[in-house]
């Protein structure tokens, strides 16, 4: 396996750029907004925009012959629902020994975001039925032995925050054990233990509400192109973007022109941002890792499980290391699955090449890419390790949570891909960088999105950075403009957890047409009373006096 991953890194740095020509231009009148990939992203974008001006001409493009099929499907992504709430490696310990919140605290605003623009759309009966794409789930943090001792700092230090005001913890074995039976049936009665709760955790099926959004796009007029590759993306002479797009059934090529480009193609948008050959591109590079998931379909073992259950990553380990006991809702049905275990390939895409990373390398990113190489031993160890485990050992791994769990209980499943981001630094040369990042041209007329985690949960909150990156920057700070985004997310532009009574307003707000709990801040132990799912056409949206 060590000789695998050389030769991947070795074919990496020979390998060169695709050179290629600019497409014939087309006398055809140029789109407004072509959007390559079909996942949430792309769907997010392109909600925004028709809901901004409706007679934009929208064209969306997908390799593979479904929408949100991607890293968005509820089985290929890491963790659905991200909000903070339990992922412990968003609160690191500082070298004082105290906790720190803000990163938890950040992602846990954007999430908010996302649920009043999918609750927007639920009141304009763009999405359907909220059931079918977000649920309650309570989401729960896990440790035993001397993390204990960093849970109950970072309880302390979260239940500081409104909108982590709820949270409930424990060390009693059988509170615990009362929100979380499997994980506590047959474990250790001397083992010192702790668990977080949050009742108003969700999951969501990031598929289905991606699958919702574009079917209402193209319902109001937006062109999808399924079974289509975008091949090149050259900048035509009179500054128009010539796109070239192959047809996968026929193998046709057609040459496709617009003002407008976002790449959304999950870990394929770096060769994609790389074709354009707009300087903001240089230096990027990206290195992929895989995941797969044990994954049970007894019934008996589903039933007495309902919270997500996530670990504490071991030292040194990468952030992608922390397991989690997770109940997904899949086809509307309960699914249980731990993981994710990491794998190696050197593919950007689930569905992808295996040249994607080599021919990713070029000579503006090949210093970056072995800087960073060099400087991340650990997660190379790591990824070494993960590849070797035996069956046997990924059971010994899922007993940690699920003590009493047999081998015949669970099956090994491919997850999907993400593309952590390498970046050109002119002090260490090259750093590898965990989260996303939108990279976009000097006048906005290409922008691309790049990275992983946190990812779909945060959707709505970073296509409004693109938006504000992007050619339509003048036009979104318009009194017009300004107006539509207060309506489709009442706190655009204002943060809810430094004023409790705003934050209780706006949860109200979005849970209430979502249908699901939400605490009422404004009560002195908000844990003692989540308010009940409510009915979502008894919500109205909140008149928010703009700051």
């Amino acid at each position: 396996m060590r000789k695998t991953l050389s030769l991947a890194v070795a074919l990496s740095c020979l390998a060169l750029t695709s050179c290629s020509r600019t497409p014939p231009a087309s006398s055809d009148k140029p789109l407004d907004v072509v959007l390559i990939g079909g996942g949430v992203m792309s769907a997010t974008l392109g909600t925004l925009l028709e809901e901004l001006q409706p007679n934009l001409s929208i064209e969306m493009v997908e390799r593979l012959d479904s929408v949100g099929a991607e890293s968005s499907d509820t089985m290929n992504n890491a963790g659905t629902g991200h909000s903070g709430f339990a992922e412990m490696n968003y609160t690191p310990e500082n070298p004082d020994g105290s906790v720190g919140a803000s990163k938890a605290v950040e992602i846990n605003e954007q999430f908010e975001i996302s649920k009043q623009f999918w609750a927007y759309q639920v009141q304009k009966n763009y999405l359907g039925n909220p059931r079918t794409f977000i649920n309650n789930v309570p989401h729960m943090a896990f440790v035993w032995g001397d993390n204990v001792d960093f849970l109950r700092k970072r309880y302390a230090a979260l239940t500081h925050e409104n909108l982590f005001k709820g949270m409930l913890y424990s060390e009693d074995p059988e509170q615990i054990r009362q929100w979380a039976p499997l994980v506590m049936n047959g474990r250790d009665k001397n083992q010192r233990i702790a668990a977080t709760r949050m009742d108003i955790g969700t999951d969501v099926n990031y598929g289905v509400l991606t699958r919702s959004m574009v079917k209402h796009l193209t319902d109001t007029g937006m062109t999808l192109k399924l079974r289509h590759q975008v091949e090149d993306i050259k900048r035509g002479a009179d500054g128009i973007w010539n796109i070239s797009i192959k047809n996968l059934a026929d193998n046709t090529t057609q040459n496709v022109r617009t003002k407008f480009v976002f790449i959304g193609a999950g870990g394929a948008a770096l060769p994609l941002l790389e074709k354009t050959q707009i300087p903001e591109a240089h230096g990027y590079g990206g290195f992929p890792v895989g995941g797969q998931w044990l994954v049970t379909t007894n019934q008996e073992v589903i039933k007495q499980h309902w919270a997500k259950v996530y670990g504490k990553a071991s030292v040194g380990s990468p952030p992608m290391s922390v397991p989690h006991l997770d109940t997904r809702l899949v086809n509307g049905k309960p699914a249980l699955l731990f993981g994710p275990f990491a794998t190696f390939s050197t593919k950007y895409l689930k569905n992808g090449s295996w040249i994607d990373m080599p021919s990713s390398v070029n000579t503006g990113n090949v210093r970056p890419m072995l800087q960073a190489g060099w400087d991340n031993m650990p997660l190379t160890k790591y990824l070494i390790q993960q590849v070797q485990l035996t069956p046997e050992e990924r059971l010994a791994t899922l007993r940690e949570y699920l003590p009493n769990a047999k081998m015949e209980d669970w099956t090994l499943q491919n997850a999907g891909q993400r593309v952590q981001i390498i970046k050109d630094d002119p002090k260490k040369g090259g750093i590898l960088q965990f989260g996303t990042e939108v990279v976009a041209s000097a006048d906005g007329s290409v922008t691309a999105l790049l990275g992983a985690s946190p990812g779909a949960s945060t959707a709505a909150p970073i296509m409004m950075k693109v938006l504000e990156k992007s050619a339509f920057r003048d036009q979104l700070k318009t009194p017009e403009w300004q107006a539509k985004m207060h309506e489709m997310v009442p706190s655009y532009g204002r943060k809810l957890n430094p004023d409790a009574a705003f934050a209780n307003q706006i949860r109200q707000y979005s849970s209430g047409v979502l249908g699901l709990k939400a605490f009422n801040l404004n009560v002195a132990d908000p844990s003692q009373a989540p308010a009940a799912a409510q009915v979502p056409a008894a919500t109205p949206t909140p008149v928010i006096a703009q700051k």
